[in-house]
């Protein structure tokens, strides 16, 4: 099992594009991301933490059904 990095945003969301979510949408001070009827909210950072990504994977993953793995997560 790997070690968890920081990841830029634009990489999130290149990422979360190819688990099938939508392009980001605006709205409000956040930009959007849906996946059917599920929304995330993504944040402003410019890069994300490790303590944040695992919390937005969690997030994700509860609200897809879907559980993420490290390797895939990387081979994305």
């Amino acid at each position: 099992m790997g070690k968890w990095k920081p990841c830029k945003r634009r990489d999130f969301i290149k990422k979360l594009k190819k688990i099938g979510f939508e392009p980001p949408e605006p709205g409000g001070r956040h930009f959007y991301m849906r996946y059917g009827t599920y929304t995330l909210t993504l944040p402003s950072n410019k890069e994300y933490s490790v303590p944040q990504l695992k919390m937005l994977l969690n997030e994700i993953e509860h609200g897809i059904r879907k559980k993420i793995s490290i390797e895939e997560w990387r081979n994305l």
